[in-house]
């Protein structure tokens, strides 16, 4: 199965799994002493989660913070610690829940409503008095896939390993990888299926800049256009690992990612239909580039 075809049958499945709850997302390298980096309220232990995960780990990538650690300025002073003088917060949502009397003309109303709730919180890397985790040791190479490897080359885009976050830099047009050392997988994908998978998602971007496929990315976190972009970079790389054969079916991973972002088009039920096509795209532009 082929180009459109198999771009087709992918997004397919990837729907079906997210119609079926695919559960939260997780990254798929170890970042400051964290297995999986799944941000955490300092104070609490307790995960954040839902479009927060996301969120926060937009945060961390924007300003390069090392810890999935966070909580807000007087839960930071309840642990003895002290938020730096004019550092920023990140804004994440939680849910108060209420009850009200049952509404008789809605069937089966059990009175229970929630409120959406802004909250603040800053990163552990924010603070002063914070005891910071023991560095990790790295897992050490993951296997190389040649046809892969001679894919990404081809593209010429210029990619740089070093330090714990992947992104693709629109000012300096570069892509940036984690160590590859830091991967460690997930419940559903081996180390280096998680290694090309990201690595391939951050190639879907660089597309996209003004001088290749002019798409718009976005201009802030949480904006519709930035949303969208991620849907195009994570069906791209989907669709990719199905054309180089990294995995053979999407995986769990690509639906739990897709899932959170799509919470932002919840009153636009063909936001994935749109992106796809998008996808489909960037991804034939990419095999072009690859020859």
């Amino acid at each position: 199965m082929k180009g459109q075809d198999l771009h087709s049958e992918i997004t397919r499945q990837l729907i079906a799994a997210i119609e079926a709850n695919p559960g939260e997302p997780q990254l798929p390298w170890r970042r400051g002493g964290s297995a999986l980096f799944i941000p955490s309220n300092a104070l609490t232990g307790n995960a954040y989660r839902g479009i927060n995960i996301v969120s926060l780990w937009a945060a961390a990538a924007t300003h390069s913070y090392s810890l999935p650690v966070w909580a807000t300025y007087r839960q930071w002073a309840d642990k003895g610690c002290q938020v730096r003088k004019d550092e920023r917060s990140s804004l994440v949502v939680f849910y108060k829940e209420f009850r009200v009397e049952p509404d008789k003309d809605i069937q089966g109303d059990d009175g229970r409503r929630r409120l959406a709730r802004a909250s603040y919180v800053f990163n552990a890397d924010q603070v002063d008095g914070f005891a910071r985790p023991e560095p990790i040791a790295t897992l050490g190479p993951i296997e190389r896939l040649a046809q892969a490897d001679a894919f990404t080359s081809a593209t010429k885009a210029d990619i740089r390993h070093g330090g714990e976050s992947a992104y693709y830099s629109t000012g300096t047009d570069h892509i940036k990888m984690p160590d590859e050392g830091l991967f460690t997988g997930t419940a559903s994908s081996g180390r280096t299926e998680s290694y090309y998978s990201t690595l391939l998602h951050e190639l879907v971007h660089w597309s996209g800049a003004k001088h290749r496929l002019d798409r718009n990315m976005g201009k802030r976190f949480g904006d519709q256009e930035y949303a969208a972009e991620e849907l195009v970079a994570e069906l791209g790389a989907a669709f990719l690992c199905g054309e180089l054969g990294i995995s053979q079916t999407p995986r769990q991973d690509h639906a739990q990612y897709l899932a959170n972002w799509l919470t932002l088009f919840k009153k636009d039920d063909r936001a994935i239909f749109r992106a796809a096509a998008r996808a489909s795209e960037a991804a034939s532009f990419l095999s072009g580039q690859a020859g």
